[in-house]
């Protein structure tokens, strides 16, 4: 059977030592044990403590296990926001976060950019009654960016409300200053090679505060999955329910081995191969970068425009063992969206370039 290489944008390619560590889980019976014993303790402590490492979290965030990133948004707003969000909206997911706000009886406020555009910081004032921004570091559906610098300074100049970003599409790329961030999430189905089933949120005490603030006006902020009873939990390394225990030690290791190699490599073999994959699509005839800024076009998911729709396209390359995602939503036959995640290799990439432009003749 051929080996596939896939550059879907989630699920997608499995970790080069995926395969091994579950196979380790599998011969010490991970999947069996108690939520509530020590050996459990210990993995939840080794994942937090090697993400704290990667990712520069510093002491005063929890690491909180949820079934999902999606889950996440619900969290965050019922433990950020008594009345009022803001929200920067670019594209689909974006959207559904602004989205969850409203189906939650909060009063949702946004500015939104036409699909494959991202924003200038001039256009940019949040309300003052807004308590919560919610950014998106990558829009997986549309492959636009916000500079992280961007983020940081709107935290700077917006010191009195919490923020949140969304880094589920790119996660562990972003260099994230979280002293300039209250909370961020990703799930592992991403940029960190693995299945999916398990959402983590880093989240700091302003969070937690809030929250608390709201509980004693009786307001909800949810129930078992809390942020207070995940983080009662979190202090000694227990999880409020039964979590994804082998999840949880198979990012563990995942992330020990990213930090074997070294976040700062990690971050520039990203960024070579984002510049092979842009360089390509600005010479191609037929396969167009979708996102026209370059300082927008995202590093982690690169979308391109495919003359003539992307449906045949697909079907050949995944003939070659290049498996790659459709556009999303109203797209889905006119794009495809090329992950540039960490289980992928810059031969991976080269290969794929290749068999593109071997098609295009």
């Amino acid at each position: 059977m051929q080996q596939k290489t896939f550059f879907t944008p989630g699920p997608a390619h499995l970790y080069p030592s995926f395969e091994t560590h579950l196979q380790q889980a599998l011969r010490e019976q991970i999947g069996s044990i108690s939520h509530r014993s020590k050996q459990f303790k210990a993995i939840y402590q080794f994942t937090y403590e090697q993400l704290k490492t990667l990712l520069s979290i510093p002491d005063n965030f929890a690491v909180l296990f949820t079934g999902s990133a999606t889950e996440i948004w619900e969290r965050i707003l019922q433990s950020c926001v008594e009345k009022e969000s803001f929200h920067l909206v670019n594209g689909s997911f974006s959207k559904r976060f602004y989205e969850f706000a409203g189906e939650l009886g909060k009063k949702a406020n946004k500015l939104e950019m036409p699909f494959g555009k991202g924003f200038d910081l001039a256009q940019v004032t949040i309300p003052a009654g807004a308590e919560l921004v919610c950014l998106t570091h990558n829009e997986t559906s549309s492959g636009v960016t916000m500079p992280v610098a961007d983020m940081h300074t709107l935290k700077q100049k917006y010191t009195d409300k919490l923020f949140a970003v969304d880094m589920v599409s790119s996660a562990p790329y972003p260099d994230l200053n979280f002293q300039l961030i209250d909370c961020a999430f990703f799930s592992v189905q991403k940029g960190f090679g693995m299945p999916a089933g398990l959402g983590v949120w880093i989240v700091n005490d302003k969070c937690l505060q809030k929250s608390e603030l709201l509980k004693q006006k009786g307001l909800t902020v949810g129930t078992y999955h809390s942020l207070p009873s995940l983080w009662s939990k979190f202090k000694t390394f227990e999880t409020p329910a039964t979590p994804n225990v082998v999840g949880i030690y198979l990012l563990g290791k995942i992330a020990e081995d990213m930090n074997k190699k070294g976040i700062a490599a990690i971050r520039q073999e990203a960024e070579q191969k984002a510049t092979m994959l842009y360089t390509y699509l600005k010479q191609s005839e037929n396969v167009k970068a979708f996102v026209q800024n370059p300082d927008h076009q995202s590093p982690t998911v690169v979308v391109a425009d495919v003359a003539g729709g992307s449906t045949d396209l697909i079907q050949k390359l995944t003939q070659t063992g290049n498996v790659v995602g459709s556009g999303y939503g109203s797209y889905k036959e006119k794009q495809i969206r090329i992950a540039n995640f960490p289980a992928v290799t810059i031969e991976q990439t080269q290969r794929l370039i290749d068999e593109l432009k071997r098609l295009e003749k």
